[in-house]
């Protein structure tokens, strides 16, 4: 998990060629008049975050030369405790750099200061209107970076929105970027790095997340249906075998946790809050504390975690509980948001800029499943709430 953001990780030639000219894309932008953003696109899993740390080692190995003043930011807790940690491992990274957007915003203005280059990993998690709970008071923040910067670097997934109240679309970011008038490039990364899964695989989840289709072309097991002998992926008929499953493969390799999509009622109140479907009965997971990530804990083994805590992070192996709010109709994938229990996701927003708002609302389900879906390196098995899908899938319908 942690190896996955490490600075000094190797890249492929798709992720160094794209490196070099973000590289590049600096030196030329960083003492000119106009502001300057590079856009980094890709799906989850194709490596957007190795190439943000490794760019921001080496900038921060040339800050005394050039007397440059940098960030790295990134809106996730359990993501920044990572990039922390790991900037302990390198003289070159000073962990008061690597912050929360909202805490650089309000410190730069308190301070009057600028920055010259700020990363931004996880754009897409930004607010994109005021949120005075999170001591947000302006309108949104990627407006805000860019007014207190020089060159801003930005990993953007407009697939991975999963708040009304940082609600991103490729529009919203263009119509921000045009407002400054500032010298932009982009690239996208195509391919995925982090699933050890072939294409067909890959074309699964996402056919289901993007186009409410299944494929059927899967084999009937014991206690499972599989479609691939080079990745273990599964779909189970029964929450509780799946866990057990889950549970051997951990005990062989690590890093492997259950995770559910947020159609179960918890509420940070202190108290547990269950996941029931059939035999199977566990808690959510708690409110994390401390400096070491939910995944890495042994004992979360026995929690279900959320988007929440697993998006961005690298898991060995991920099983998926997708709730009530998805189902079956006339062979289709169906999405109702009025069963999404994520009130916090579906928070009203103030500014009054989306056409379709239940239509956003099932973007939002639909993101945080193909981001929990794309978690595991080694294998994926998943559990659908609705008994119609496994059946569908079995051909028994």
């Amino acid at each position: 998990m942690l190896e996955s953001v490490f600075p000094d990780k190797e890249l492929t030639k798709e992720q160094q060629k794209v490196f070099e000219r973000i590289e590049t894309f600096i030196k030329d932008n960083l003492n000119g008049s106009k502001k300057a953003i590079f856009q980094l696109n890709g799906d989850a899993g194709t490596g957007k975050s190795i190439i943000l740390t490794k760019l921001f080692l080496a900038i921060e190995k040339r800050a005394k030369e050039n007397k440059t003043n940098n960030y790295f930011l990134v809106n996730h807790p359990e993501l920044l405790k990572v990039y922390q940690e790991n900037a302990g491992e390198f003289s070159e990274l000073r962990k008061n750099r690597f912050l929360r957007p909202t805490t650089f915003i309000n410190q730069s203005h308190k301070k009057q200061t600028k920055a010259d280059v700020v990363v931004i990993d996880e754009a897409h998690l930004l607010l994109s209107e005021s949120v005075n709970y999170n001591n947000f008071t302006q309108k949104n923040q990627l407006e805000e970076i860019i007014k207190l910067s020089k060159v801003v670097i930005l990993v953007f997934d407009e697939h991975q929105v999963l708040k009304l109240k940082s609600y991103w679309s490729k529009n919203l970011v263009d119509q921000v970027i045009k407002k400054f008038q500032a010298k932009f490039e982009e690239a996208t990364l195509m391919t995925q790095m982090r699933m050890q899964a072939p294409r067909k695989v890959v074309r699964w989840i996402d056919d289901l997340t993007d186009k409410l289709q299944l494929d059927q072309d899967l084999v009937s097991k014991k206690d499972y249906l599989t479609m691939s002998s080079n990745y273990d992926f599964r779909v189970y008929s029964n929450a509780e075998k799946m866990y057990q499953a889950l549970k051997k493969k951990n005990s062989e390799v690590g890093e492997s946790r259950i995770v559910a999509t947020a159609d179960y009622p918890s509420t940070l109140d202190g108290k547990k809050h269950y996941v029931n479907e059939g035999q199977f009965h566990l808690p959510w997971d708690q409110y994390n504390y401390s400096k070491v990530t939910w995944a890495q804990k042994p004992e979360t083994i026995d929690e279900i975690g959320s988007i929440y805590t697993v998006q961005g992070f690298d898991l060995q192996y991920v099983a998926v509980i997708i709730g009530p709010s998805v189902s079956l109709s006339k062979d289709s994938i169906v999405v109702d948001p009025d069963k999404y229990e994520d009130q916090e996701a579906f928070k009203k927003r103030h500014e009054d800029d989306l056409s379709d708002l239940h239509t956003a609302k099932k973007s939002i389900i639909l993101n945080s499943i193909n981001v929990l879906l794309k978690r595991g390196v080694q294998g994926c098995f998943i559990y659908f709430h609705d008994r119609d899908i496994y059946d569908f899938l079995n051909n028994q319908r």
